[in-house]
């Protein structure tokens, strides 16, 4: 390669920083970028890291930032970047309902990946919301679920989605390491994420669970068909999600003939991968369905998705290093 080739080379190489690389969404972020020749990774020392001057040129050097910090962190690193060139993908869910910030979701409305590769600020989704968005969003959008309807999701995620705290507790005392439902207060946090961008008008009931395994979810939304206004079928429903998400090429619909002849969905069926599948699973005669999203709650969840923005957001096919 010539000087002048290794000069443009060099020039066209985008700058990363992933701040917070050492945690469990950082890490996951390192091992889609690692060996990709098209980006140059900012890295910081032990030391250095704990230094705000240099953790600040860092910040400012880079021409996209990916922070894998708790929201008071994540505030506070974006307050560092001082110039208007910098953009940020924000992992934490400090500003997934702030103004200015795009949603970092690509497939759940038309046009949002466009919107994220023209952003200069974009919030990464929280887990629970991505499978959630994805099966409640299109419905909402043409009608056949009401924005007042009362719903209601359960999700049940592996340990990993409870950061290094709760790792510790699953893998160390086993006493202590039991399944469970959580969140019991009703509060969760992730609640008003999923009533914003699902357009609800009340916040929905979400019952998240977590089970003794490390990574993997599954979101389920049920319906009673005979409570909704359109009165629509199963089949309706998975219409309406076959034609969102087709030619999509991370996000699955399951055919009726699976659907109808599947009888059991794993959480961990998508672990160590950034895919997300959708079923829909309804007895007419009932007139109730079982709205279904499996993903890995570190992949399509955390990490998958911040590296799927990251290369909208620098003009590269969506899918590029991901699993």
């Amino acid at each position: 390669m010539t000087a002048r080739a290794l000069w443009a080379t060099q020039r066209a190489m985008n700058t990363i920083f992933v701040d917070g690389a050492a945690g469990t969404t950082g890490l996951e972020i390192g091992e889609r970028l690692a060996g990709r020749p098209d980006l140059k990774l900012l890295t910081l020392s032990e030391s250095a890291r704990k230094d705000p001057a240099a953790r600040r040129e860092a910040l400012n050097s880079a021409d996209v930032v990916i922070l894998c910090l708790p929201d008071a962190a994540a505030r506070e690193a974006v307050a560092l970047v001082d110039n208007p060139r910098t953009r940020i993908i924000d992992a934490s869910s400090a500003h997934r309902t702030t103004p200015g910030w795009i949603y970092g979701f690509a497939e759940f409305l038309p046009g949002q990946a466009t919107r994220i590769a023209e952003a200069k600020r974009v919030s990464n989704p929280g887990c629970y919301p991505t499978g959630f968005l994805a099966l409640v969003r299109p419905l909402i959008d043409v009608g056949l679920v009401e924005p007042d309807h009362p719903v209601t999701v359960n999700a049940l995620s592996g340990y990993s989605g409870g950061g290094k705290s709760m790792i510790a507790e699953f893998e160390g005392t086993a006493a202590t390491a039991r399944p469970r439902i959580y969140a019991t207060s009703l509060a969760h946090k992730h609640v008003p994420e999923m009533q914003q961008h699902a357009g609800l008008s009340h916040p929905p009931l979400f019952a998240p669970s977590v089970g003794n395994f490390y990574r993997g979810m599954v979101v389920e939304v049920p319906l009673a068909l005979w409570a909704l206004k359109t009165r629509p079928s199963g089949a309706d429903l998975r219409r309406v999600l076959a034609e969102r998400y087709a030619g999509c090429e991370l996000v699955a619909v399951a055919h009726d003939e699976e659907c109808q002849t599947t009888t059991q969905v794993q959480a961990e069926s998508l672990a160590r991968t950034d895919r997300l599948k959708l079923f829909v699973f309804a007895n007419e005669a009932a007139r109730q369905a079982r709205l279904v999203a499996v993903l890995d709650n570190l992949g399509k969840g955390a990490a998958g998705a911040a590296v799927q923005n990251l290369n909208l957001m620098l003009g590269l096919p969506a899918a590029t290093g991901l699993f």
